[in-house]
C-alpha cells in the first residue's frame, strides 16, 4: 500500500523524471512555474524538482489554483487503488463520492450513509485528500463534462445538467478554471485530433468511452468469468463485448465492455445522462480497473508455488459486480449447484420478475429484479430445495427491509458478521460476497471445490484450515490468488469466449 505517497517528495520526483505509469492515479504533480497539474506519466519534458508539488487527488490540485494538463489529462488517469483495497471511513467515503452520492443526496447524505457527522468526514477527506466531499464531487463534475463535451454532441446546456451542475454559468466557469478552455474550445480541440467514427454518439443515443487501466491487465478470466456466468436478458457477450443491463439511480442503462491493449472500450446507453458518472464508476468497479497489479504480483510472486502461475499471466483482476444485491441473490442461488443451473435459477426470477427494457444493439431484455420485487415472490414457486428457498427468502426480505445494506460503503468486518447470521450462510457464501460484491482483496474461498483442486495438485494443503494457513503470505491479496489457482483449471471461466 502506498497510503500518503504524495508526501514523499523523492519517490515523486523519481517517478515523474522516468515518467512512470504506474503511479498515474497515486498522485498528481502540480508545476508552480505554469500553475499546470500532471499525472506521473505526462509527456512533456519533466519540470525542475524545485517547481513541482505533489498532491493526492486532481480535487486538491484544482483547489490549489491548478489547471488539468491539455497533453497527458490527469483527469482521465485511473483512480487511486486505495479506495477499492481498504474498508475504512475515507475509502468508503471515497467509493461513495465516485458512486454520486454527494450529488444526490448532498455531503449530510454522504455522513449520514457513513454513520458520522459531516465535519468529521470534511476533517478527514481535507487531512488525506486535501480536498472536502463537495470538491471532490465538483471534480468528478469537471470529468464528467469534458467526457460528454468531448463525444457527444449534445447542446452543452444539456451536458451541464446531466454532468450534475446546478447552472450554465457555474458549468462555464468549472470548465474553464479545470482545464483553461471553454466548454466550446474543449469541443474544438476535440474535433480537430479524434479520428472516431462517422456517426456521433450524441445523435445515436450511445457513448462511446475508453475506460484506462494499469498495465498488465489479463482480461481472460475477467471477461470469462462475467461471460460464463451471465443471465440470459440481462448479461451477453456479442461480438467480443460482454454486454449487460444496468440499474442506475435516475433510470437504466445498457453497457457493452470490449477488451482492448491498452484500455476498455465502453458503449454505454443511458434512459438519464444524468447516471454517466454513476455508470462508468460501477463499470471500473466491475472490472477491477483501479487495481495496482504490479504491488499484487509483486507480493504474490514472492511465493514460489504461486510465481509461476503470476509470471505464465501476470495482471488477472477480480471480476465484481454493478449491484452488490444483485451479487448476493446470485450467490445464493449457485449454492451447490452447477454454473449452468444458477443461471437457469436466475433466468427464471429475470424473466418473472425483472424489469423490462429495449435493446436495440442485442438480445438484453430485462434489468435484474430488486429485493423489493423479488419480496413480493411466492416461495412455494422456487424451484429449489426447501433449506436454500429458506436463505433466499430470508436474505430477499432482509434486503428488501434494508435490515442488511450491501454497497460501496459497506463496512466489510460488519457486513459479514451479519452475512454469516442469516440461515444457509456459509464461509463460501460469505467469502465470494465479500470478494465479489464488496470488493474485499484480501477475501478467500478456502473452501471452494475449484480451489481445494487447484491447492492439491500445486502440492498445496487441499483442506480448509490448512490452506488458510498457508495462504497468510499472500495477504493483503488473496482474493487476487484466488484468481491464479482458478486459472489452472480448464472451466469456461477461466477463458476469453471466442
Amino acid at each position: 500500500m502506498r497510503n500518503g505517497m504524495y508526501e514523499d517528495v523523492e519517490r515523486c520526483v523519481r517517478a515523474v523524471q522516468s515518467k512512470d505509469a504506474r503511479f498515474d492515479g497515486w498522485f498528481f504533480t502540480a508545476v508552480l512555474t505554469t500553475m499546470i497539474y500532471c499525472r506521473p506519466s505526462c509527456p512533456v519534458v519533466p519540470p525542475k524538482p524545485e517547481n513541482m508539488t505533489f498532491h493526492p487527488s486532481a480535487a486538491a490540485c484544482q483547489q490549489a489554483g491548478f489547471r488539468a494538463c491539455k497533453r497527458c489529462r490527469p483527469d482521465t488517469s485511473p483512480g487511486s487503488p486505495e479506495w477499492d483495497q481498504r474498508a475504512d471511513l475515507v475509502a468508503r467515503a471515497m467509493r461513495l463520492v465516485g458512486d454520486g452520492v454527494v450529488d444526490r443526496e448532498g455531503v449530510p447524505g454522504l455522513a449520514r450513509r457513513l454513520g458520522y457527522s459531516t465535519r468529521q468526514i470534511e476533517r478527514q477527506l481535507l487531512a488525506e485528500l486535501g480536498a472536502g466531499p463537495l470538491a471532490l464531487a465538483r471534480a468528478q463534475r469537471a470529468q464528467t463534462a469534458r467526457l460528454l463535451i468531448e463525444t457527444t454532441a449534445l447542446p452543452m446546456a444539456q451536458i451541464a445538467f446531466a454532468a450534475g451542475f446546478a447552472s450554465i454559468r457555474t458549468f462555464n466557469d468549472t470548465v474553464r478554471e479545470v482545464f483553461a478552455l471553454s466548454p466550446s474550445d474543449l469541443r474544438e480541440r476535440a474535433a480537430r485530433t479524434r479520428t472516431r467514427q462517422a456517426n456521433s454518439p450524441g445523435t445515436s443515443g450511445v457513448l462511446s468511452l475508453r475506460l484506462p487501466f494499469r498495465a498488465p491487465l489479463n482480461p481472460d478470466n475477467l471477461f470469462g468469468h462475467l461471460a460464463a456466468t451471465a443471465v440470459p436478458g440481462v448479461e451477453e457477450w456479442r461480438d467480443g463485448a460482454y454486454r449487460r443491463t444496468l440499474r442506475l439511480p435516475y433510470g437504466h442503462g445498457i453497457v457493452g465492455l470490449t477488451p482492448e491493449p491498452d484500455h476498455i472500450g465502453c458503449r454505454l446507453t443511458l434512459s438519464d445522462l444524468r447516471d454517466l458518472p454513476v455508470a462508468i464508476s460501477r463499470c471500473r468497479r466491475m472490472l477491477d480497473l483501479d487495481a495496482d497489479p504490479v504491488a499484487v504480483d509483486e507480493q504474490l510472486r514472492t511465493d514460489p508455488v504461486l510465481a509461476p502461475l503470476v509470471d505464465k499471466a501476470p495482471g488477472r483482476r477480480v471480476p465484481r459486480t454493478v449491484d452488490e444485491a444483485e451479487f448476493a441473490v446470485r450467490a445464493v442461488l449457485g449454492q451447490q449447484v452447477s454454473t449452468a443451473a444458477a443461471r437457469t435459477h436466475a433466468a427464471r426470477l429475470v424473466t418473472a420478475h425483472g424489469e423490462p427494457v429495449h435493446d436495440p444493439e442485442g438480445g438484453l431484455t430485462h434489468l435484474f429484479p430488486s429485493p423489493e420485487a423479488l419480496a413480493a415472490v411466492d416461495p412455494e414457486t422456487l424451484a429449489m430445495p426447501r433449506t436454500r428457498r429458506t436463505t433466499f427468502t430470508t436474505l430477499i426480505r432482509q434486503l428488501a427491509d434494508g435490515d442488511l445494506h450491501l454497497g460501496v460503503d459497506s463496512d466489510w468486518a460488519e457486513t459479514r458478521d451479519q452475512l454469516l447470521a442469516l440461515p444457509g450462510f456459509g464461509p463460501w457464501t460469505v467469502d465470494v460476497i465479500a470478494m465479489r460484491a464488496l470488493g474485499d482483496p484480501d477475501a478467500f474461498l478456502a473452501t471452494d471445490l475449484g480451489i481445494r483442486r487447484a491447492a492439491q495438485e500445486l502440492g498445496l494443503p487441499s483442506t480448509p484450515a490448512a490452506l488458510t494457513a498457508r495462504a497468510a503470505a499472500w495477504r493483503p491479496w488473496r482474493a487476487y490468488a484466488v484468481q491464479y489457482l482458478w486459472a489452472t483449471d480448464s472451466h469456461p471461466i477461466n477463458f476469453l469466449p471466442l
